[in-house]
């Protein structure tokens, strides 16, 4: 398993890598924009190559790209479903760029009306990205469930990734802290278990690409998305080790996107905390 974290591209995304070495990550995670901002960035061929020559020096073996959270392909304002593409698109195209494994993003938010018809609008945003765009693939990720957001349900991924098309390049990025808040018990090696075979058998685990390892402040069933340390919300120690310790996550990048140990970000104790988790997950399974 790839652990790693969610650092910042400021100064270029050669810096991320710099950042990501210094705490001891396998794998990095970025915005690829400002994420307070809907216009996109656009890497430069200098820095494409300093990316890349940076990432090939280093111990990290896995970049993923983070949609801003500004984005929503379900809007049913065409100005903001406009402006999701245009993001979501350039977060593809850089994603080629960098060599990433995927483009994580959260699939949107239904504000009003059903689901059913959310799925469709979103679908047809993310469709039209992956048409405008070409070798990066798509991770939708799995969401808390508060109000209208998408993707709560592994029949939801299924159904947004159906709607999308079905393509090579559609797949999913679940995330520790979701999945309990949405109602699955991940508390256990025996409860994630079988959660995994549940998405395998309603999305299926070849559509699995990363993940994101988050413990929770909120309880399960909760549709809160409140992120805690590893190992001192909900999930707890048992629970954090049986995500970074499940054998079907095993060569996936997994990123730990925070608060941190001392709430101001993810450092390099936290990491060396995700690794020890890991073990003392692996112990477990050797009974």
């Amino acid at each position: 398993m790839l652990i790693g974290a969610h650092v910042s591209p400021a100064g270029g995304p050669a810096k991320a890598v710099e950042r990501g070495t210094e705490r001891a990550c396998r794998s990095i995670q970025i915005f690829n924009q400002n994420p307070r901002a809907w216009k996109p960035t656009v890497y430069s061929d200098e820095q494409v190559a300093e990316f890349r020559q940076a990432m090939a020096e280093s111990d990290i073996d896995s970049l993923l790209v983070h949609a801003v959270y500004l984005l929503n392909c379900a809007s049913e304002d065409p100005e903001i479903r406009e402006k999701s593409l245009v993001s979501l698109t350039a977060s593809l195209r850089a994603g080629a760029a960098l060599g990433a494994v995927g483009v994580v993003l959260h699939p949107g938010s239904a504000l009003k009306g059903g689901a059913g018809s959310a799925v469709e609008r979103a679908a047809a945003t993310i469709a039209e990205a992956l048409a405008e765009s070409e070798g990066c693939a798509l991770h939708l990720e799995n969401t808390a469930g508060a109000g209208g957001t998408l993707g709560r349900t592994f029949e939801e991924l299924a159904a947004l990734i159906d709607g999308a098309g079905g393509g090579e390049r559609l797949g999913a990025c679940l995330d520790s802290c979701h999945l309990l808040a949405s109602g699955y018990d991940v508390r256990s090696a025996e409860g994630l278990a079988a959660v995994v075979d549940e998405f395998d058998g309603i999305v299926g685990l070849d559509r699995l690409g990363s993940l994101h390892v988050n413990d929770s402040m909120t309880a399960l069933g909760s549709n809160r998305d409140r992120h805690a340390n590893l190992g001192d919300g909900e999930l707890g120690r048992p629970g954090c080790a049986a995500f970074l310790s499940e054998p079907r996550f095993e060569g996936l990048a997994c990123v730990f996107e925070g608060p941190g140990a001392t709430g101001k970000g993810v450092e390099r104790p936290d990491i060396e905390n995700a690794f020890a988790l890991r073990e003392e997950g692996l112990a477990a399974r050797m009974g």
